[in-house]
């Protein structure tokens, strides 16, 4: 039972920054964290669940024009973890923060979820 589990989120100020931990358990089938595309969502109140970022197998990353040039993603594959660190935050950015496992493949797509974990910016 593949498990991701978030971590680092909590109460920030505006333009403060927050760094992010996903970490990446339980892979089977011949699988391992690297074989995954690995990408963080986040999900405010309200709203629906939003792409912010993602970093493919071969470490290619991708952002959301809303968090380009604050947002940093990255992993370690030793390590079967990803990080998102968050620079310049405001209280736009206050929502949960989800981890998100893929891989898509001819006939055998996967994908996993954490939990989430939240932050807040507020003064």
């Amino acid at each position: 039972q593949v498990q991701l589990v978030e971590s680092g989120g909590g109460l920030v100020q505006p333009g403060g920054s927050l760094g992010l931990s996903c970490v990446g358990s339980g892979f089977t089938s011949g699988l391992t964290f690297s074989d995954f595309a690995m990408n963080w969502y986040r999900q405010a109140p309200g709203k629906g669940r939003e792409l912010l970022a993602g970093i493919t197998t071969d470490g290619k990353k991708n952002y959301r024009d809303s968090v380009k040039g604050r947002f940093t993603i990255s992993r370690d594959n030793a390590m079967n973890t990803v990080y998102l660190q968050m620079n310049s935050l405001s209280p736009d950015d206050t929502a949960v923060y989800i981890c998100n496992a893929e891989r898509r493949q001819y006939l055998d797509n996967r994908e996993y979820w954490g939990q989430g974990t939240q932050v807040t910016v507020s003064s």
